[in-house]
This record gives C-alpha cells, sequence and structure tokens, in this order.
C-alpha cells in the first residue's frame, strides 16, 4: 500500500494582473506548507474508510481557492507511476473554503469508467450549417421567383445595437435573401412607428419584420410588438405565435429557444425522455425553450431565482439550459455529472476580482482579458464544465445560432405565407 501526498498548483499569474490579484496568489501560496501537513494526517485517518475495490484507485480533493491538495490510496501498483498515467482532472473540484466539503471522487480503471473529456457543442459550427442550408433554400426558392425578405427598424444610435443589426443585415446579403435596413429617429412616435409597421406588413417583397430592442422610453414597444403580422413576425414574439408554439401548429418560434433546440439535435444529444431543467422564465428565451423542450418529448421543469431548494432540480437535470442572466450563477455542485449544458448568458466581467474567480486557471483568457479589459462568462460557472458531458462555450455557444435562426424564420415565413410546404 501506498500513500502520496501533492499540491497541484495554479500557472502563476502574469505580471500583468493587477496588484489585487497577485496578492491573492501570493496568500494561497502561503497555504501550501500548513495544508500538506493536514493532508498527511487526513491520509492516514481516511485510509480505512477509502478502501476502493480490486486495483481501483481512490482520491480526494481538498480545493483551497485555487491551489487543489490531492491524496490517494492506491492498492496494485506503485503512486508516482499512477500520478504520471492518470493524471488528475483540476475540474473535478469545487472551490470551498474548509476540509469539511472534501470531495471523493473514485475511478474504477478495470471498468474504464472514469468521467472523459466534456465535449465542448460548438455554437459557431452548428450557426454555419444552419446558414448554409438557409443558403441552399434561398437558391431552391429562387427558381421559383421568389426571394425572401427581412426588413430591421432601428431607432435612433445605440451602438450595440447598430453593430447588431448590421450583422443581420451583411448575413441576409451573404445567404442571399433581401433585406432592407429602416432607421427612424431617436425622436420618433409610438403613432409614427405604428404607421411604419403597417406599411411593412402590407408589402409582398417583405417576409419578416424586426424591431431592434430597445426602443426610447418614448414608443410603447408592447404595442408596436403586437401590431406586428403574426406571419412576419421573425422575432416570435407575438401572442399569436406563441400560442401556435404552444398548441404544436406551424409557428415562427423565438431564434435563441429554436436555436437550443437545433444545438441539441444536430449534436446528436437526446431529448426525448431526458429530464430538461430551465433555469429561467423569461418571455424571450425561457418560457418557448421549455414548450419546444416539451414537444420533442423531455419532461420539462421550468426553474427561476425564486424557486426553493434549486439545486435539487438542477441535480437530477440530463439537460440543464441556463438563462437567467446572473454570471457563474450554476456552480458546480448543482450540475449532475454528464449532464448536458446549455448557457444562454453572457455576461462581462471587468475587475481581476471577478476574472480570478471564473477563470482562475485560464491563461489564454487571462492573455485575451489583459488586452481588453473584460471577458465574458456565461450563467454557468466555467468549473461546472468539467462535471458535464458536453457543454456550450461562452462565447461560442448559443449566441451565433441567434442570427442563424432569424435568418430560417424569415425563409420559413415566406414559404408559410405562399402556402409552400415547410
Amino acid at each position: 500500500m501506498v500513500f502520496a501526498c501533492w499540491p497541484i498548483q495554479k500557472e502563476e499569474l502574469r505580471k500583468r494582473l493587477s496588484a489585487a490579484g497577485a496578492r491573492r496568489h501570493e496568500r494561497r501560496v502561503r497555504f501550501k506548507h500548513h495544508w500538506n501537513s493536514v493532508l498527511n494526517g487526513v491520509v492516514a485517518a481516511a485510509s480505512t474508510a477509502m478502501q476502493p475495490p480490486g486495483d481501483g484507485l481512490c482520491l480526494i480533493l481538498i480545493p483551497r481557492g485555487s491551489i487543489y491538495f490531492c491524496m490517494a490510496h492506491r492498492t496494485d501498483q506503485n503512486f508516482e507511476q499512477c500520478r504520471r498515467d492518470e493524471p488528475l482532472r483540476h475540474g473535478e473540484s469545487l472551490e470551498h473554503s474548509s476540509l469539511s466539503t472534501t470531495k471523493s471522487i473514485y475511478y474504477d480503471q478495470r471498468e474504464g469508467s472514469r468521467m472523459g473529456q466534456a465535449r465542448v457543442l460548438s455554437g459557431t459550427e452548428t450557426a454555419a450549417a444552419i446558414k448554409s442550408e438557409v443558403k441552399a433554400e434561398v437558391e431552391r426558392l429562387a427558381l421559383q421567383g421568389i426571394r425572401p425578405g427581412l426588413a430591421a427598424v432601428l431607432v435612433g444610435h445605440v451602438p450595440a445595437s447598430e453593430i447588431y443589426v448590421r450583422s443581420k443585415v451583411k448575413t441576409c446579403e451573404e445567404l442571399g435573401l433581401f433585406s432592407d435596413l429602416i432607421t427612424p429617429p431617436e425622436t420618433v412616435t409610438t403613432e409614427e412607428m405604428l404607421a411604419l409597421i403597417d406599411q411593412l406588413n402590407a408589402r409582398e417583397d417583405i417576409d419578416g419584420i424586426l424591431i431592434q430592442l430597445p426602443l426610447p422610453q418614448q414608443i410603447n414597444a408592447k404595442r408596436l410588438l403586437e401590431a406586428v403580422s403574426p406571419d412576419k413576425d421573425v422575432d416570435g414574439f407575438h401572442p399569436v405565435n406563441v400560442g401556435r408554439l404552444q398548441t404544436g401548429q406551424p409557428a415562427l418560434p423565438p431564434c435563441t429557444a429554436a436555436g437550443v433546440i437545433e444545438l441539441l439535435k444536430r449534436n446528436d444529444i437526446p431529448i426525448s425522455g431526458q429530464d430538461a431543467v430551465v433555469l429561467g422564465r423569461s418571455d424571450i428565451v425561457g418560457k418557448p425553450t421549455a414548450i419546444l423542450l416539451l414537444a420533442q418529448n423531455a419532461t420539462v421543469t421550468v426553474c427561476h431565482s425564486k424557486t426553493r431548494g434549486l439545486p435539487s432540480f438542477t441535480q437530477r437535470a440530463d439537460i440543464l439550459i441556463a438563462a437567467i442572466g446572473r454570471p457563474g450563477y450554476v456552480t458546480p455542485e448543482m450540475v449532475k455529472p454528464g449532464a448536458t449544458l446549455i448557457d444562454v448568458g453572457i455576461n462581462r466581467i471587468t475587475t481581476p476580482e471577478q476574472f480570478h474567480k471564473y477563470f482562475p486557471d485560464d491563461a489564454h483568457r487571462l492573455e485575451t482579458f489583459v488586452l481588453k479589459g473584460s471577458t465574458l462568462v456565461g450563467d454557468i460557472h466555467p468549473l461546472a464544465f468539467a462535471r458535464s458531458g458536453a457543454y456550450t462555450p461562452v462565447p461560442g455557444g448559443v449566441g451565433p445560432l441567434t442570427i442563424a435562426m432569424l435568418m430560417a424564420n424569415t425563409v420559413r415565413a415566406a414559404k408559410l405565407r405562399r402556402g409552400l410546404p415547410v
């Protein structure tokens, strides 16, 4: 029987990281000798309770900030050889502050049942495939003299909205769709906007109408969205489309929710019969995603920030979809091992303290953070991905699918309006 104990430390913070981050790292390093001595005692005390059957390897991790200590009980070979053959996955650790939350992991080498590397579900690749299919469909419709058209309405000068809308117009051009960018002044009234929508509803060359949100305060956004013809509502926000979606009729689904389903199906993630938990109840993402999952025969639970005992729901989810708008809200202990994690959240972090909290060991992202002064994190803590079977990264996960599904919805609207099969 061989016992061993060693510290596994994160890479040294780059010199360019702020002094606050560097001081935190320094304090954690000073714990090393103290925790090593503690661990030696814990290994001896835990040896009786840690008897794995046969030739297994039993590991216990005790995290302390960004320094992880590993102790092991090995019964069949030199432990140093085991350490080389079976490198420890840092992501299996949870970040806690005391020995009372020690986490155990059992690796059964005979069965080969150690959790493998989680699969990354690339929204960028899936979006590219959808766009390719949309382009092919546009070419087929062109043979019938049909060119799907999208009208994008952008009020005022909001930089983020301008970038987003222009990317949609550019995508239309790339895929062969007709597009019309309409830019009313920021002083436009609700009545003037309603008159514009009436004109767009009547235009035969326009199959989809997109009103970019947010709108100036003087405009009644709800009246505008409801004034759009349901047949041209490519955002899928109109109450008629919501009702059609709920009752299983042909409809234009909200783009992000539809993108989530496409991502799962195109990556061969089982949906039928699976326990799916949607964290978030917004009209744009949470509710329509739940409806679409039900249509695929999943058993769906919708949770939100007021749900009591939230981890008891998320821990049994085969598919966990986070769309609650809170950075790193879903922590590793809330995730069922092997679950599929779909992260819809996009949150910008700008301080070294935030970066260290979510990306303690990501040297590549650190370079980008130092260069740009910010980075993105989803609603799922990045350390939780190591417990999953598959997950969407942020960025590059659900985000790219929204525009792709907008294009698909515009083509779908063009076919539905003309009575063509979809």
